[in-house]
Parts: structure tokens; C-alpha cells; sequence
């Protein structure tokens, strides 16, 4: 019987794992931008295009439906062109792995950093997410994967908790759960702690969002602890560098030595001017 399950289970996880045709992201990441400010301890958030990424993101109502922890080049884990892997992430399927930054150039990203985070509780992070690698997600628990295949539409007071319904040890080592433990080893927050609430129902939500099954990637995005880094502005931004497809130069060489506007507007003045009492009226 545990063959049957494992095998039916892997059949789930290869369906909602697998792309769909058509993706185009609207912001695509900039390579040599986000090469260039990421830091270890980073959550990189990502907005898939295989189909649990996309419940993922009806669920919970955002537009990331993954996220993976930078933590540097890994040891004796690379790609075929020497490429580091840089990024630890767990999937459906194949449990926690690392990969190379590369691997989310074609996708929208959005970059989140702790902030304040010492050196020492960073390299923790890190750490703890390294050591799980090789952890598999259980592909048994069939409750774990026929979750993401329950129609739509499902009320908005059950979607977070759909994330984590009927999990098990499995459940806790998904993308955002696994980022959420690495932080809480050095007891650093993702989400305030909220002691008012407007019903005894959000009072509820807000317990249950302790545990680490059910943080999802946006989580990372709203939290007041983590600031969001915009690889293309870090170092500087010129607007008038660009080109634009209707000019054939940028601005500034369009405008010139005189700038944008050539001629000064001189403003009319506030105050009236005075009146010669030399002056004949005219009758």
C-alpha cells in the first residue's frame, strides 16, 4: 500500500509542478542588478507559472507564490558550467535543494532583507537552511498534494489555512515554512505580534500564523522587519539615460545644452505695480 501512495503521490507532485505555456513576466528580473545587491540571509520571492503556483497564489491572494533563501556559494554544489549554487528553496516533490540564482532571471521577483539582522544570528540562518538540504518532502502524505487540487473557489477565511491543511512533518519544509524556521532560530520576526483584533476570529488567525506551516511567501513582503531591495535603484537611478522607442536618443541629448525647457517663464509678479501720480487719466 505505501508503494501505491508513494507512487501516486510523486504523479500528484510531477502534475502541479509542472509549467504552464504562455508565461511572460511583466517586470522580469535584471541580472546584473540583483547579482550585484543580494546578500546572504535575503528572501528571494518569486511569481511561478506552474500550476500550484498558481492556486498558491489564489489562496493567498498575491502575486508571489514561492520564495528561496540566498545564503552565498554552497560547498561542492554547482551547475554544469561551474555556476554556484547560491539559493537553498523546498518544492512539491523534491523536498529542500539548492540552485543557482539564475534559475528565477525569467520570472518577477521581489528581493526582501532583514533588517538589523547581526552577522552571527545571519550566518545562522544560513546554516539552518544549508543542513536541510536533502530533507524530502514526504510524497505519502497524499492530504499534502490533493490540497492544491480541491475546485475553486474557496472562502477567504479558509485559504491561509488551506496552505497547511492536513500537514504533517512534510507540510513544514514547504518554500516559506522552511525560511520561517531558519528566522525563528535566531528569533527574528516576520509578522508583528498583534494583541488587538477586530473579532475573536482575526484574534485567532493571528495565533495560528505563529507556526511556521502557515507562513506564506507574501508574508515576507508585508512584514514592517524586512525591507524591500530594487535592484535597479540601489546604486542610482537616471530616468534620462533611457531610450525610449520613440525618441532615437535619450533626453538629455534630445534637450540639449539648454535642457528641457530652453526659455525661462518668468512668473508674473504677486504685487501690483504702482501707479505714476504724474499720470493724466484718460476722461
Amino acid at each position: 500500500m505505501g508503494v501505491v501512495l508513494d507512487t501516486v503521490g510523486k504523479l500528484i507532485a510531477s502534475y502541479l509542478q509542472k509549467e504552464l505555456p504562455g508565461y511572460e513576466p511583466f517586470t522580469p528580473s535584471d541580472p546584473e542588478h540583483l547579482r550585484g545587491v543580494i546578500e546572504p540571509g535575503d528572501v528571494l520571492l518569486v511569481e511561478g507559472n506552474n500550476r500550484v503556483s498558481g492556486i498558491i497564489k489564489y489562496l493567498t491572494q498575491s502575486t508571489w507564490s514561492h520564495a528561496a533563501l540566498f545564503v552565498g556559494p554552497i560547498d561542492g554544489a554547482t551547475e554544469p558550467d561551474g555556476e554556484p549554487h547560491v539559493l537553498i528553496e523546498a518544492n512539491i516533490g523534491e523536498g529542500v535543494t539548492s540552485a543557482p540564482l539564475s534559475k528565477y532571471f525569467p520570472y518577477h521577483t521581489r528581493l526582501c532583507r532583514p533588517v538589523g539582522l547581526m552577522f552571527e544570528d545571519r550566518n545562522t540562518v544560513c546554516r539552518y537552511a544549508i543542513n536541510r538540504i536533502g530533507f524530502g518532502y514526504d510524497t505519502k502524505n497524499i492530504l499534502d498534494l490533493m490540497r492544491y487540487l480541491i475546485p475553486l473557489p474557496i472562502p477567504q477565511r479558509w485559504r491561509r489555512r488551506m496552505i497547511a491543511f492536513g500537514s504533517g512533518d512534510p507540510t513544514k519544509i514547504i518554500c516559506s515554512a522552511l525560511i520561517a524556521q531558519a528566522f525563528d532560530a535566531v528569533r527574528y520576526p516576520i509578522l508583528p505580534k498583534i494583541t488587538r483584533a477586530g473579532s475573536r476570529q482575526a484574534r485567532r488567525e493571528i495565533l495560528h500564523i505563529r507556526d511556521s506551516s502557515l507562513y506564506m511567501p507574501r508574508d515576507f513582503d508585508i512584514s514592517p522587519y524586512f525591507e524591500i531591495v530594487k535592484p535597479t535603484i540601489v546604486h542610482g537611478f537616471d530616468y534620462t539615460s533611457l531610450h525610449w522607442a520613440d525618441k532615437q536618443k535619450p533626453l538629455q541629448e534630445v534637450a540639449g545644452q539648454f535642457g528641457v525647457f530652453p526659455e525661462a517663464i518668468k512668473s508674473p509678479p504677486l504685487v501690483p505695480e504702482e501707479i505714476d501720480q504724474e499720470a493724466t487719466l484718460p476722461a
